[in-house]
């Protein structure tokens, strides 16, 4: 079990094309806070280097969604990449 499972699963559940979450509204979901890195697009970017296995990008491509960091730098956005 990674810090990001519980992302995972969250994701899993949804229905919709697309949603944005907050920083905070994932660190709800997640039970923690996000580490520092979170405000950095690049973390969050899941197709950027798939070579480079992340636990929170992996959570969300595993729920079928490819995670943005929005231009505000508190939120993110993310968008399905497969029908359910």
């Amino acid at each position: 079990m990674n810090d990001y499972d519980a992302l995972r699963d969250y994701l899993k559940k949804q229905s919709v094309p697309e949603l944005v979450l907050s920083f905070g509204e994932i660190e709800e979901i997640i039970g923690r806070a996000l580490p520092r890195a979170a405000q950095r697009a690049s973390w969050w970017d899941s197709l950027r280097s798939p070579q480079e296995k992340m636990p929170q990008r992996e959570a969300c491509l595993e729920a079928g969604y490819v995670a943005t960091r929005m231009p505000d730098g508190q939120s993110v956005r993310f968008r399905r990449t497969k029908t359910k």
